[in-house]
């Protein structure tokens, strides 16, 4: 007995000294680690980790940035059940226990025996602390948790946990999880869904549906079983779930507007602003566009871009390999090298029936499908920009089996039975043979009267090139400078009845090898012209002979006023053939000018900024046009609402330029005389009604005027045309400057683009044109003289400032019929 006596006393004696070892231990780690740690009060200022995403003026969806997603929830928005699930699955007894077994397990032994962290210490986890597996940080990931505990009651930590857990592929919180793997809100899972993804948490990677469905399936159900076992569920809820199959798929959140480009815009400008926290800060970024014209602008660059590139023959197949034997598994596995672009999918050819004029294809994703040769016909073999081969008779002209070719999916595919039911398997798919083009281009469209950029397009992909050709492409604008040439003329005394020659000229230069001579693009001379004829006829020797007399200088001074860049513009007489430097933007700006009148133009892509919590810290100004007193106007607007402090400066393209003026709306002065600007309409009109933009006339409006441009070489083409609210420009030409061949102006390539895009832009509006401003005289004149038309004559009415109107004949030649005139049907003429 004494014996065993002294024994317990020793092993007491151990005991307590080992306890209270642990608890000076434990105690100096406290001291130690407690002003190291995070204030519990600092979870409510926690951002969670949020995608930025950016949406049309329409709030359509375009683009979402950032690795990580989230759709905060509040607890009273989760399902009991699947609180539940987690709580089965994680800590059933979270709303009872405070953290005491665990922190007595881990000073005694060193570790935590009883099984994974609480809810509570992954809150803790998640929130602050790093993911070293160490006893100091499990000691420091309890210390926060007794400290989360003592202050937030257990709704808010459970409602943090559910925010900020990580439930694999990039999916972070139980809304992101059910939208990724499931499509739906959290309030439509079904019961084995919820127990899915409460399975989650413990291995994301291990436990994913997606990649270990078996383990999944498994982890699932032991949580339904423990939901049954902790009377969450009955047993006939519990035996319907289990017998579920697993549903899950990979969903990410549909872009609802084609709009690579813009929305590259709209990131760069936030991560320039906001570094990269723009990527998790939950922003959302509201911009100009509007989704049915952004949609139109990208479909119809891509669809001009591919007319261009059939007209000029086929290119041959981007690959080929040997299908004989191959199983259309291992077709589809074989064609897994090749990429779409777009909406250009590989196939690869199968067979080929040249008497019944169709092609057997086996599509990259879709399978078995037919080619008719119908949509082969314009596949010529292409031999230069110039030069193709003969057109093909028969399909075996184009293809060889093998071959791997891109095809479009034809909209309506054609039924193979008499009575044209709906296919139902996918051998019928019908297809049309396509190519990935070589020719790029650009669409910017205005709000002439704002600067909102409504559409834009930078090429045909955005996957394929990331080049924004809208806003970075500098090129030469041929003839579609011409109108801020008339525009500089108009505005220093010169009419559009003022006669030039259009004849030879020839210019000697030193530093050429030959002298210079310049022509019109048929080649021909037409004689004494006036302006107005020069324009829309687009005749380059009146042009030049225009710049001489008004001198480059002045016209270089002019495009200053009108803030179109002059850095790369040529100080000689090629500048009137276009010969100087512009991007698509920097050309629909100045067109924008022209068509709302003369006012200034700043293009913006930016609307509002919002914060995850709804908090607008930036919405673009209002624009106001302005002549006169503008700073009074402005004092009397209402005031933009900018956050100075998120939202430091505003420079750039993407933001109104103006917009570093704080609260004031932007006031847009005016930079040309309203009457100039307003016969420069009339004379742009004429550029549709009768002159190299009359393919417009398709539109049947009055209201659109505009500008056709063709490099030398027809190297860049261009088409530039508005209303009185919309300006809209498209460029199409190589990366790399190269003739596109005979035959292609900007009346061919660029203007059908602007055609299909306006349509659509224009449907539904009313016909709007720039009002008649005061001081303009309609006068009936001699086309051969600009001079007024003696009675009798032939003659056409004319407008003129009224100071520069045409002198009175003499009094016995002038009666009233050749005076100035203002009949109602003028503007009818001259519009």
């Amino acid at each position: 007995m004494p014996y065993l006596l002294r024994t317990s006393r020793i092993f007491a004696w151990f005991m307590l000294t080992g306890l209270s070892i642990g608890i000076i231990v434990a105690s100096s780690l406290y001291l130690y680690l407690r002003p190291n740690l995070p204030p519990v009060q600092q979870l409510m200022d926690v951002k969670l980790q949020t995608p930025l995403r950016v949406y049309s003026n329409d709030n359509k969806l375009i683009a979402e940035f950032g690795e990580k997603r989230r759709e905060p929830v509040t607890i009273e928005e989760v399902p009991q059940l699947q609180l539940q699930a987690f709580l089965a699955a994680e800590d059933s007894r979270f709303f009872d226990h405070f953290l005491a077994r665990a922190a007595f397990e881990l000073v005694s032994t060193g570790s935590i025996q009883s099984g994974g962290s609480t809810i509570t210490m992954q809150v803790a986890k998640n929130y602050f602390l790093t993911r070293d597996q160490t006893f100091i940080r499990k000691f420091s990931e309890i210390l926060l948790a007794l400290q989360i505990e003592r202050q937030l009651d257990k709704n808010t930590i459970f409602e943090l946990y559910l925010n900020k857990i990580y439930l694999g592929n990039r999916s972070y919180g139980l809304a992101a999880a059910a939208q990724v793997y499931y499509d739906k809100p959290v309030n439509e899972l079904s019961l084995a869904q919820m127990a899915m993804i409460a399975g989650l948490p413990k291995a994301p990677s291990a436990y994913n549906p997606l990649a270990n469905a078996d383990r999944a399936l498994k982890r699932r159900d032991w949580i339904l079983g423990r939901m049954k076992e902790l009377g969450y569920i009955s047993e006939d809820a519990w035996s319907l779930a289990i017998q579920a199959p697993i549903t899950a798929s990979y969903n990410t959140r549909e872009m609802e507007v084609d709009a690579d480009y813009v929305a590259e815009m709209a990131r760069a400008e936030m991560v320039r602003r906001f570094g990269e926290g723009a990527y998790t800060d939950g922003y959302t970024v509201t911009l100009t566009v509007d989704s049915k014209k952004q949609q139109t602008a990208t479909e119809t660059l891509r669809n001009g871009l591919e007319a261009y590139d059939r007209r000029h023959g086929f290119r041959g197949a981007i690959g080929s390999f040997d299908v004989d034997g191959m199983t259309e598994e291992q077709l589809s596995s074989q064609m897994r090298n090749y990429v779409p672009v777009e909406s250009l999918i590989p196939a690869v050819v199968t067979g080929i029936d040249d008497d019944a004029g169709t092609t057997r294809v086996h599509l990259r994703d879709l399978g078995p499908a037919t080619m008719a040769f119908s949509t082969m016909e314009w596949a010529k073999r292409h031999r230069t920009e110039n030069l193709t081969g003969p057109a093909p008779k028969k399909p075996s002209d184009v293809v060889s089996k093998g071959d791997v070719v891109y095809v479009k999916v034809m909209d309506t595919p054609v039924s193979d039975n008499d009575e044209g039911d709906t296919p139902t398997n996918q051998a019928q798919l019908q297809v049309a043979l396509a190519q990935v083009p070589r020719v790029e281009g650009a669409l910017i469209s205005l709000d002439a009267q704002t600067g909102a950029i409504e559409a834009l397009s930078g090429g045909y992909s955005f996957n394929q090139s990331k080049y924004n050709r809208a806003s970075q492409a500098e090129r030469q604008p041929g003839s579609n400078f011409k109108p801020f040439l008339y525009l500089s003329a108009l505005a220093n005394g010169k009419t559009p009845a003022t006669v030039y020659n259009d004849a030879p000229i020839v210019f000697d230069d030193s530093e050429l090898e030959t002298a210079w001579r310049p022509q019109n693009a048929s080649g021909q001379f037409y004689g004494p012209t006036t302006l107005r004829e020069g324009l829309y006829r687009s005749r380059n020797l009146i042009s030049i002979r225009l710049l001489r007399d008004l001198g480059p200088e002045t016209t270089l001074d002019y495009l200053k006023q009108l803030k179109i860049p002059t850095d790369k513009m040529p100080k000689d007489l090629s500048l009137a053939l276009g010969s100087g430097q512009l991007t698509p933007m920097e050309l629909a700006r100045g067109i924008a000018v022209i068509a709302n009148g003369g006012y200034d133009v700043q293009p913006y892509l930016i609307n509002t900024i919002k914060k995850s919590d709804g908090t607008v810290v930036y919405e673009a100004p209002e624009t106001i046009l302005c002549d006169d007193n503008c700073e009074d106007l402005a004092e009397n607007q209402n005031k933009a609402q900018i956050d100075s402090e998120t939202l430091p400066e505003t420079k750039g393209m993407a933001l109104p330029a103006s917009a570093d003026d704080g609260d004031n709306p932007r006031i847009m002065r005016r930079l040309a005389d309203e009457r100039a600007v307003y016969i420069l309409h009339s004379m742009m009109r004429d550029v549709i009604e009768r002159g190299t933009g009359r393919r417009a006339l398709a539109l049947n409006r009055s209201d659109i005027a505009g500008k056709t441009g063709t490099t030398n070489q027809q190297k860049d083409t261009w088409f530039s045309g508005f209303n009185h609210d919309l300006a809209t420009t498209v460029w199409v030409g190589f990366d790399q400057p190269a003739p596109l061949g005979r035959g292609e102006y900007g009346s061919s390539t660029a203007l059908p683009i602007w055609i299909d895009y306006m349509k659509v832009a224009l449907e539904g509006t009313e016909p709007k044109t720039m009002p008649r401003p005061n001081g303009i005289v309609s006068i009936r004149i001699d086309p051969e003289t600009g001079e007024r038309a003696r009675p009798g004559s032939d003659g056409v009415f004319e407008l003129f400032r009224t100071e520069e109107a045409p002198a009175p004949l003499p009094p016995e030649n002038h009666n009233d019929n050749g005076a100035s005139e203002e009949p109602d049907d003028l503007s009818r003429q001259i519009f």
